[in-house]
C-alpha cells in the first residue's frame, strides 16, 4: 500500500493545479488518471479552438504562449504536458480509480486498477467528458454513430447527420462540410445554441441560409439504420440517406463513486454535489471537489479559467491558511 497526504482523481488542468498547490504546501500527493495526460483535452476535436485566451488557461504561473489570439487543442495539450514536466508531477496514467473508502481513523483507502493507496485527503477533479448523454433511440449503438468527434477527414464525401446545437455540434457540422460531406444538422430547439462561439455563429448561420448545410430546428432524430435515419420535424417524419451520425448531445459527470461514498447530490438542482463553496469540501470530511464536476449536470458553469481557483481554496483549507 502506498501512502500520501493527498490523492487527486483526474489529471486535467484543474487536477494538475491541485498538484501544484500540494507541492507549494509541502504535502505528498499522487494524481491518478484513467486515461492520457489531460485526457479530456486529448479527446477534443483535433482542430478545436478554445473560447478563452491562453492567459486564462494558465496554471502554476507558467506562461502559455500561443501564436493565435485563442489557442487550439494541440497547443493546449502541449502546454499542460510542459507544465507537468516542469513540476515533475507524480502522475499515474492509464490507471482507473475503482473505489474510495473512508476508514474509521478518518483516512481514505483508494483502490485503483493498479495499486492501493492510503491518504488523508481525496480531491475529485474528474470533469464531465467521460459519459455521453444518449438519445435512447433505435440504432444508436450502430458503428456509424459517434458521440465523440475528432477529425473531419473520416467524413469526407459522406452523408452526415450532426445532432446538437452548441459548439461541438457546430464545429463538427462546419468542419465536415468543408471536407466535402453532405451535412444535415438536427437541432432540438428553435435556434443555434446561445453558447456557440461568437466568431463561429455567423459562419454556421450563413451556411444554413445558403443551403450549404441543411438544418432542421425543433426536430429530433427518431431512428438510425445502416443506410438511413428518420428525423421527426415540425412537418412530420423524414427518412434520409445517411452514412454517419455525429451525436453531439452533451456529456455528464459520473457521480456513481460519490454516491457510494455518501456525498450528497441535489437532484432538484441538476445533480449538483453538496460542497462548501469557500473550501470545496463535501459533506464527507476530507473529500474535496474541483473543476467542472462541481456543476453537476450543468456543464456550462465551470471551465478551466473560472475553476483554477478551486485548487487554492482546497489547500488553504487543508493547511489552515
Amino acid at each position: 500500500m502506498e501512502n500520501y497526504d493527498v490523492l487527486i482523481v483526474g489529471c486535467g488542468p484543474i487536477g494538475m493545479a491541485c498538484a501544484i498547490e500540494a507541492q507549494k504546501a509541502g504535502l505528498s500527493y499522487v494524481i491518478v488518471e484513467k486515461g492520457a495526460l489531460v485526457n479530456s483535452l486529448y479527446n477534443y476535436p483535433v482542430f478545436m479552438t478554445f473560447f478563452s485566451t491562453s492567459q486564462r488557461l494558465e496554471i502554476g504561473g507558467v506562461p502559455f504562449v500561443s501564436i493565435n489570439p485563442k489557442p487550439n487543442r494541440n497547443e493546449s495539450v502541449e502546454y499542460y504536458r510542459r507544465v507537468a514536466e516542469k513540476f515533475s508531477m507524480n502522475i499515474r496514467l492509464f490507471e482507473k480509480v475503482n473505489d474510495v473508502q473512508k476508514k474509521p481513523d478518518g483516512h481514505f483507502e483508494v483502490q485503483s486498477s493498479k495499486a492501493t493507496y492510503e491518504v488523508r485527503y481525496v480531491i475529485i477533479a474528474t470533469g464531465f467528458y467521460d459519459v455521453p448523454v444518449l438519445m435512447d433511440i433505435p440504432g444508436e449503438n450502430l458503428p456509424k454513430v459517434a458521440h465523440y468527434y475528432k477529425d473531419p477527414h473520416l467524413y469526407a464525401f459522406q452523408n452526415v447527420v450532426v445532432v446538437g446545437a452548441n459548439n461541438s455540434a457546430i464545429d463538427a457540422a462546419l468542419e465536415t462540410y468543408r471536407k466535402g460531406a453532405k451535412v444535415t444538422l438536427v437541432v432540438r430547439g428553435a435556434e443555434i445554441g446561445s453558447y456557440v462561439k461568437y466568431w463561429v455563429r455567423p459562419d454556421i448561420e450563413n451556411r444554413i441560409k445558403e443551403g450549404e448545410i441543411k438544418a432542421f430546428f425543433n426536430a429530433e432524430l427518431e431512428q438510425i439504420s445502416e443506410r438511413s435515419v428518420r428525423i421527426r420535424t415540425e412537418k412530420g417524419l423524414i427518412d434520409q440517406e445517411n452514412d454517419f451520425v455525429i451525436a453531439m448531445t452533451g456529456y455528464k459527470p459520473d457521480f456513481s463513486m460519490l454516491g457510494r461514498l455518501g456525498v450528497e447530490l441535489e437532484e432538484n438542482k441538476g445533480g449538483v454535489p453538496v460542497y462548501n463553496p469557500d473550501t470545496m469540501e463535501t459533506n464527507l470530511q476530507g473529500l474535496y471537489l474541483a473543476g467542472v464536476v462541481c456543476g453537476g449536470r450543468d456543464t456550462h458553469k465551470w471551465f478551466i479559467e473560472n475553476s483554477r481557483v478551486h485548487a487554492e481554496q482546497i489547500f488553504a483549507h487543508i493547511t489552515g491558511i
